[in-house]
């Protein structure tokens, strides 16, 4: 119990941490390495290749997202969006018909556009799955480790997943550079993801 209580605090700790940081990235600086992100996003042969596809609607602390489904849909993919059940950890993902539908969803209480959870839509896992999933989070690592908002909404999908289809998904996780940390502090319920994307200053 002593490990879960400190693995749960430092948890804790770096998420406040993080949260200031992201705090701290000017509006242009965002815009900047979304527009850096989708280039790489768009060129990558997982995604190239990938017909279902699920991405997050982004908060103003994401990745902002809405190029890399425009594309989705400009290449003739499916779409598939995250639907949160607010009074559990259960999360569904659901078809998105068109970019121009965004704007129309309602609104949760974290301020995203989603479906209405007794509206009825295609659910990926129950119509063929999904091939690719791009990941939100607040903290990453190199070795894939993810540090979520604290609901574990995605680490339940992805088990799900494992549970109903043949293989995977393979997972991509969107991040700003400030979001990347030595190491992410991790329990047994973590799923790792396949590869974090983000701009690598050493690398250029």
């Amino acid at each position: 119990m002593a490990a879960a209580a400190a693995v749960s605090c430092a948890k804790r700790n770096l998420r406040a941490e993080l949260k200031q940081r992201l705090r701290a990235i000017s509006a242009e600086e965002r815009l900047r390495q979304s527009r850096l992100l989708t280039e790489k996003v768009i060129a990558h042969s997982q995604y190239q290749k990938c017909k279902r596809i699920s991405i997050f609607l982004s908060m103003p602390d994401e990745i902002e997202t809405e190029e890399i489904i425009k594309d989705i849909f400009q290449r003739g993919k499916t779409c598939f969006i995250p639907r949160y059940q607010s009074q559990s950890n259960h999360m569904d993902m659901v078809k998105l018909a068109s970019p121009e539908e965004i704007s129309s969803l309602p609104r949760t209480s974290w301020n995203i556009h989603q479906p209405g959870e007794d509206e009825d839509r295609e659910e990926a896992l129950s119509t063929g799955g999904l091939d690719l999933i791009f990941m939100p989070g607040l903290g990453f690592d190199k070795q894939g480790n993810r540090l979520g908002r604290g609901r574990g909404y995605y680490d339940a999908y992805l088990t799900r997943c494992v549970q109903t289809q043949r293989s995977k998904p393979y997972t991509v996780a969107l991040a700003f550079s400030q979001q990347i940390c030595p190491q992410v502090p991790t329990d047994e319920s973590d799923v790792k993801v396949d590869e974090v994307l983000y701009e690598d200053p050493s690398a250029s």
